[in-house]
């Protein structure tokens, strides 16, 4: 069932990260927060949530961090991120100037 689960995000996101990167700089968009998001934010996940437990003594406080962290995210993304339903991902590429090669 957490593998169903983590397939519902990892499914959507590919997609999402080649669409919102224009695509001169989409390796480098792409792979540098993806990965900073997933080694820190998704690997301080089990110590952040231990650590309020531990300080608290409440569930709910242990469960504030991973429920509030991706809510919240998901509200900013709601806000401040620009539709690129009607973007064609390749159109900068093709305009933009030949690279000239130093011989």
């Amino acid at each position: 069932m957490l593998v169903f689960y983590v397939a519902m995000v990892y499914g959507p996101i590919a997609s999402f990260l080649a669409e919102y990167f224009p695509a001169r700089i989409r390796y480098t968009s792409v792979s540098v927060p993806y990965h900073i998001g997933n080694g820190w934010g998704g690997g301080l996940v089990p110590y952040v949530t231990s650590a309020a437990y531990a300080a608290t003594n409440s569930l709910l406080a242990a469960l504030a961090y991973p429920i509030l962290v991706p809510a919240v995210c998901f509200l900013l993304s709601l806000f401040l991120m620009p539709e690129t339903r009607q973007t064609k991902i390749w159109e900068e590429e093709a305009l933009a100037p030949a690279a000239v090669s130093a011989d």
